[in-house]
């Protein structure tokens, strides 16, 4: 069979392919004594191209998300392998897997963008999403469950719940998607499944729903039991060529395992009366057919009643496994069939106004040498065809589309088309970026803005398509910047292309120019995600850049509420401008990352003014936002009310702006303002003999201690520390743990500077410190 279209194949070694052909054989040929579980033999390597668009009720768009080091990685690695589309294991340690195709991925061991891989699992087509664990790329998550219907939360059975998982938990609740957990490294000494539940259910604030019992502990780890068929599922490895394809699947023996099977029976009889509790449909099931005896209850029968439940996001489905063991990871995909829902059962309320016409958000792009920008399409009703022309509703404009493939990390297959449900790779399309809503026609917009209005009843006239927009990708805001500079200035023009290139793959990286100095300041999420920029410039662009110092993306806000009034007269050429502004400005609540400020008309200008000279007057707001009274950084947590704009007929829109902004200044320099500081939510896992040193490093950062909990052998601090004073804070912590101590960062609030901090950043601006 071909697989001429997947680079990552190469890796393989024919004569190690040929000697694990002949291992299967033999294992074939003992199939008949001993029930065993195969998903295909080892030479029958898939092909995207069996089926290229199956079913809509048989499709699984999934994400593997945790904290770092969780294993999701690792774990994705297996899927691919016991599904077929792989040859042999990568390891995250030897920088060969499929999804961490990056360089940077693959000498740091983490991952860094998010990479699609599209699999079939025993009828069903799984589109994956292998997503970052690391703070800095919070972004590559965010927009992947954007898209997503179901998502797979990886926990490490020995710590639980940890800082990034509550992160990324956060970001699919919000985006409405149900999961299922995986407690990943069940073979480690410091696996706790009674822990791992008590975590999720205390932190994540959800009911975990046990469906597995592991057999076994730390080395001793060789299988789980599947409550729902009371199966043993065993994987016995060791012996040569054995790679966790192969497990045994016979049920509890009574005689033998009598303990085992008390403990079954309890842990199946507490699932059933659990989801009896969040299923009205299973509860009435169990009173009327079962109430004697739940032990009657039948698997098919139980499995129905978690998937609404997981549906229906009252419960987390729970399964136990390691994936660098290759132990569990079947019954994961076999659960996320099970229980995770098809893109049909996922409701969007803009996409039923297109009925069968075309409409799919842009969730990612790339940037391919040869092909050009590649954008990543989640299709959500109607077909995709290559070598036609689309409409994108945002930027207004129609492109042609010349490929369509289907994705696989860094490889990837052509198709003619693709169907409602899927996720596609699209090639042509160069003026599309995160965000934008794509359809097959302006017309059929507007048939679907049509259909909405009517439906609405409302019978108000809206913006042409407003309605029928996808909502976009929310992009936080960066909170480390420095300058960037080219090696010499025949590399300017390189620079500037390769930095917008950049900022069209990764929305949360922003470039600017200072309007003092003329430099180009680069802005990112971290210390890493500067760091990977600057990487990806010299070898993807090969531009030996310079960064300048690492800084701290401070805010302004004002302490008190100012009114103002200012008038501008000025004579352009014949024509004179007059305009009168007043406003007020008020203090709102400290905001958290990514807060904007408001900005309100009273009711008689909302209806006066017109919608183009209220567009004017918000840009004119806007802009003074940008450089606070204080230091000149952005302002936030202001609430601006415009309480009359009185101008001369003729009077041009520049000058209206114009004077809005000059208005606003006066108003924040009288409102007093005040400079806020990023707050990190900071997490370190130290084991008790370093805890002193850790301690005393935090008082000095100005941290301040929340709590201190207990997990196994190690302390656990969770602390709130400005983030100008965790600069180079990997490096200290190794120094003063020996390299055994674990840390996790995570943007908490901004908070006010007292004044003596607010003077020494005032002198290390001005050169003085």
């Amino acid at each position: 069979m071909r697989v001429r279209g997947f680079r990552a194949f190469s890796r393989m070694l024919w004569g190690r392919s040929l000697l694990s052909a002949g291992l299967q054989c033999l294992r074939c040929r003992v199939r008949c004594h001993v029930k065993r579980q195969y998903s295909f033999c080892q030479d029958d390597v898939k092909s995207l191209r069996a089926v290229v668009n199956p079913d809509i009720s048989k499709i699984r768009n999934i994400g593997i998300m945790a904290h770092i080091d969780a294993g999701k990685t690792t774990t994705t690695e297996r899927m691919l392998y016991y599904s077929g589309y792989t040859r042999a294991l990568g390891d995250v340690d030897d920088g060969d897997t499929v999804t961490d195709f990056m360089a940077q991925e693959r000498e740091r061991g983490i991952t860094i963008q998010s990479a699609a891989v599209t699999f079939d699992w025993k009828g069903h087509r799984i589109n994956l999403i292998d997503t970052p664990g690391h703070v800095d790329f919070t972004l590559e998550v965010e927009r992947a469950l954007r898209v997503l219907d179901g998502a797979v939360a990886v926990i490490d059975a020995s710590a639980g719940v940890e800082a990034q998982t509550l992160t990324v938990w956060r970001q699919a609740e919000k985006h409405h998607v149900p999961c299922v957990c995986f407690l990943n490294k069940m073979d480690k000494p410091a696996a706790n499944l009674g822990f791992s539940i008590e975590s999720i259910r205390q932190k994540l604030k959800v009911n975990p729903v046990l469906l597995q019992i592991p057999i076994g502990r730390d080395k001793n780890f060789t299988g789980v039991v599947d409550l729902l068929t009371k199966q043993k599922l065993m994987w016995k490895l060791g012996s040569m060529g054995d790679d966790g394809r192969m497990f045994e699947s016979k049920p509890l023996n009574h005689s033998k395992e009598s303990d085992l099977l008390q403990e079954v029976r309890e842990a199946r009889t507490a699932l059933i009366e659990q989801v009896a509790d969040l299923d009205d449909e299973f509860a009435e099931l169990l009173l009327t057919e079962f109430s004697d005896n739940f032990d009657v209850v039948s698997s098919v029968q139980l499995q129905e009643a978690v998937r609404r439940v997981t549906l229906a996001r009252k419960g987390v489905p729970v399964l136990c496994g390691s994936s660098l063991r290759n132990k569990g990871v079947q019954p994961l995909l076999d659960a996320i069939a099970a229980y995770l829902p098809a893109p049909n059962e996922r409701h969007h309320d803009v996409v039923q106004w297109y009925k069968d016409d075309l409409c799919a958000l842009a969730f990612k792009v790339v940037h391919d040498k040869q092909r050009g920008p590649l954008v990543f399409l989640r299709i959500y009703s109607g077909t995709l065809k290559s070598q036609t022309a689309v409409h994108n509703i945002n930027r207004n404009s129609t492109e042609r589309m010349s490929r369509l493939l289907v994705p696989f990390a860094d490889q990837h297959v052509e198709i003619p088309s693709m169907t409602a449900g899927n996720i596609a790779l699209t090639v042509g399309l160069k003026q599309t970026v995160t965000g934008d809503t794509i359809v097959s026609s302006k017309a059929s917009a507007a048939a679907a803005a049509h259909r909405a209005q009517n439906d609405s009843g409302t019978g108000k006239k809206q913006g042409e398509h407003a309605s029928v927009v996808l909502s976009g990708v929310e992009v936080p805001d960066p909170v480390f910047f420095c300058t960037i500079e080219p090696p010499t200035m025949s590399k300017q023009a390189d620079l500037e292309n390769a930095l917008n290139c950049l900022q069209r793959e990764d929305p949360s990286l922003k470039v600017r120019v200072d309007p003092d100095s003329g430099q180009t300041i680069l802005c990112g999420m971290g210390e890493l995600h500067i760091e990977i920029i600057h990487d990806r410039i010299r070898r993807e662009y090969g531009i030996e850049t310079h960064l300048g110092p690492l800084q701290v993306a401070y805010r302004e806000t004002i302490l008190h509420e100012a009114s103002t009034s200012d008038t501008l007269d000025r004579t352009v050429g014949e024509k004179r401008h007059i305009v009168t502004v007043e406003l007020a400005v008020r203090p709102v609540d400290i905001p958290s990352a990514g807060d904007s400020c408001e900005l309100v008309f009273t009711e008689e200008l909302e209806e006066k003014l017109s919608q183009e000279i209220k567009n004017t007057v918000e840009n004119g707001v806007h802009s003074s936002f940008l450089q606070g009274p204080v230091l000149g950084y952005p302002v936030q947590g202001v609430s601006t009310l415009i309480q009359s704009v009185n101008m001369e007929p003729g009077t041009s829109p520049a000058m209206v702006s114009a004077c809005v902004s000059h208005c606003m200044l006066k108003a924040l320099r009288l409102a007093e303002g005040q400079v806020l500081e990023p707050v990190m939510a900071l997490e370190v896992t130290v084991g008790e003999e370093h805890l002193s040193p850790v301690l005393g490093d935090l008082a000095q950062r100005r941290g301040t201690i929340r709590d201190i909990q207990s997990r196994h052998d190690n302390k656990v601090l969770l602390a709130t520390v400005p983030l100008a004073e965790m600069m180079g804070y990997s490096t200290i912590l190794r120094t003063l743990t020996s390299g055994s101590a674990t840390f996790s960062l995570e943007l908490d609030t901004y908070e006010a500077m007292n004044s003596q901090d607010q003077n020494t950043l005032l002198r290390r601006r001005a050169g003085l410190l």
